[in-house]
């Protein structure tokens, strides 16, 4: 597990649970509340320790300013909406005024949704009523401010929820959604992970974490090599260009024969595939040309066979996890040798490359299992196959890649 993992996997800090649940209650920031369940007409009675929650020091009755609250009805015991919600205002306002304490009460988003709307109106409520001008310019920053960190972690329980639900699809988030997975992401993670009682969960995430990092690295680093990209970049404008999908095709076919296929390319024609593939705007004749285009590339590699490749083959068919390991590390530290070898145990690369054709092995599995015209990845239905690609393109991340790329900025200054 990363460096990030390990920092971050903690022992569990919050005790107050509900009895039925693996999680913890939004409302556990309430003292002694019993919720009336609409729903099933069941009432949940939940005992806290008052030194475990903050809000335990409030008054047993929130003032009510400009509402009747003798005509609404109790949704916790002894509160109605409107004094739940002037509880909230006090306690985001004055017991707990920093964003760092709302994001371990919002991230209850189950709950909070139940309440939020109610919440922001009974703000407004209040703003409208207040007649003293500081403490209404106090109501309106906080209204903006809880609403600021509810849309932050909507987004961020958005991302996380698509990356649990696509764990090996973490690589093409990563690029189509690099921007969503800044620092308040991973920080937010932490605090996902804190209210769940079971270390597995809790392990679980932060696992996840751990490898959206990691992906985010590779991405990054990959961004740097500004050369490469532009040049395939160039290359793959050069092929859209052509007059004729038959012509694209060609060019495809043509940039394999002259060995100007290479991985950088394939990676951008392989994402470009997989966004048009996904798109719900795009139009049925451009994505047939994006598919044509991949196809074409797909039969390609075919004919090119890099060292890369056959060094797959041979990793994946070794058994033994230990020997699949020695052979590649001596593959790369076979790179700088003169003469290149046709006995597999010779075969070398660097990290970054087979890194790269691990990735264009697995998106030719995924995104075309049964039609994929690369036979090594047709090859990959075995599930034993597949599990070893994954481990050989998490080590590599892991142990070698983030090493490499520093040595050769080392080497570049």
């Amino acid at each position: 597990m990363s460096t990030m993992a390990n920092a971050t996997i903690r022992t569990l800090q919050i005790s107050i649970f509900s009895p039925t649940s693996s999680h913890g209650d939004f409302l556990a920031y309430f003292p002694s509340l019993t919720v009336r369940r609409t729903s099933t007409h069941k009432v949940l009675k939940h005992t806290f320790s008052p030194s475990r929650h903050p809000l335990c020091c409030l008054t047993a009755k929130a003032s009510v300013a400009g509402a009747d609250v003798a005509t609404e009805q109790e949704v916790v015991k002894g509160y109605t909406m409107t004094q739940l919600c002037d509880k909230m205002i006090d306690f985001f306002m004055n017991k707990k005024p920093t964003t760092k304490d709302w994001r371990k009460i919002l991230v209850y988003r189950d709950d909070w949704n139940k309440y939020k709307d109610n919440f922001y109106n009974r703000c407004q409520v209040r703003i409208d009523a207040e007649n003293d001008p500081s403490f209404k310019q106090k109501l309106v920053l906080l209204a903006r401010k809880v609403k600021k960190v509810d849309n932050e972690i909507e987004k961020h329980m958005d991302l996380f929820k698509e990356v649990e639900e696509n764990p090996l699809d973490i690589d093409a988030i990563v690029a189509k959604r690099r921007k969503d997975f800044n620092g308040e992401f991973f920080k937010h993670l932490n605090v996902l992970a804190d209210i769940y009682n079971s270390l597995d969960r809790q392990d679980a995430i932060i696992r996840l974490g751990a490898k959206c990092l990691s992906a985010v690295r590779v991405y990054d680093c990959t961004l740097e090599n500004l050369d490469s990209l532009e040049t395939a970049q160039s290359k793959f404008d050069e092929i859209l260009n052509s007059a004729s999908l038959e012509e694209a095709c060609s060019k495809v076919t043509s940039l394999a024969k002259s060995k100007e296929l290479d991985s950088s390319l394939i990676l951008l024609i392989n994402s470009s595939w997989a966004a048009a593939k996904e798109s719900t705007s795009m139009k049925n004749e451009v994505k047939e040309i994006m598919y044509q285009i991949y196809k074409a590339t797909q039969k390609s590699l075919r004919s090119i066979s890099p060292p890369e490749i056959r060094l797959l083959k041979h990793l994946l068919n070794i058994a033994d996890p230990d020997e699949r390991f020695t052979v590649l590390a001596n593959s790369f530290s076979l790179v700088d040798d003169a003469e290149p070898s046709k006995n597999p145990d010779d075969l070398c690369t660097t990290p970054k490359e087979l890194h790269k054709w691990i990735k264009i092995m697995l998106d030719a599995y995924h995104l075309n299992k049964e039609e994929t015209d690369l036979i090594a990845a047709r090859k990959l239905g075995d599930p034993i196959i597949i599990q070893r690609l994954i481990i050989l393109k998490q080590i590599i991340e892991e142990d070698y890649l983030s090493n490499y790329i520093q040595k050769e900025g080392e080497e570049a200054e």
